[in-house]
């Protein structure tokens, strides 16, 4: 499996290339950020179009990372749709390949500030998941250790080979990881931003997406 392994609060995890998180004591695959429906609602804002190919995109990855890790548990961290209403909006077919992926698995929704309520799907809806010795959020918090959390869609740029590359990444220090964002019509926050500096440790790395995860000390 495409993955950088690591421990937070004793949990031996694997940040996946594809931008989603794996516990593999806990058989559980993790996510931030999906966004889905960020082509209706932009249009439903009269903002410029995007190709109406996000959601399937998305969900497409999604389902191959079930598969690679046979996760039986999902974590949604929040910002799973793009507002109450693009949820809503759904295409049938969208919705059906959602109930498919929940099919047998323990699926949880966690609230994001851009979808505070429940959607009308399965799953548990919660506003936060302590599982011991972790704890799910969607917006880290400062004090905190073994937190799992997203919203800043963070993104790094390095020197490869001669030219600067940007990506999404994993945020990664003793206390906290701040994932990425998992949607494929996501913006994101560099890692240098003081929000982001402001939480993570002055030892904190940063751990790109992609083909091969690389791992660097986050740029700041």
């Amino acid at each position: 499996m495409n993955g950088y392994d690591f421990i937070l609060a004793g949990a031996e995890l694997t940040a996946l290339g594809s931008g989603a998180l794996f516990w593999r004591d806990k058989n559980l695959l993790c996510v931030s950020d999906m966004h889905l429906g960020k082509t209706e609602r932009r249009a439903r804002m009269g903002e410029a179009n995007l190709p109406p190919y996000e959601t399937h995109d998305t969900l497409s990855r999604l389902q191959s990372d079930l598969h690679a890790t046979g996760a039986t548990t999902v974590i949604c961290l929040g910002d799973s749709f793009d507002d109450a209403a693009a949820a809503q909006a759904l295409l049938e077919a969208e919705k059906l390949w959602i109930t498919r992926l929940q099919a047998g698995r323990r699926w949880v929704w966690i609230e994001g500030n851009h979808d505070p309520g429940p959607v009308d799907l399965g799953g548990t809806h919660l506003h936060e998941l302590p599982l011991p010795p972790l704890i799910f959020r969607h917006i880290a918090k400062p004090g905190h250790s073994g937190e799992l959390s997203g919203h800043y869609h963070p993104k790094v740029t390095l020197p490869v080979r001669g030219r600067a590359i940007t990506r999404p990444a994993f945020l990664i220090d003793t206390d906290r990881v701040i994932l990425p964002a998992y949607g494929t019509y996501t913006g994101g926050l560099r890692s240098h931003d003081a929000a982001l500096g402001q939480l993570m440790r002055p030892e904190a790395i940063a751990v790109l997406t992609g083909t091969t995860p690389r791992a660097a000390p986050m740029p700041r």
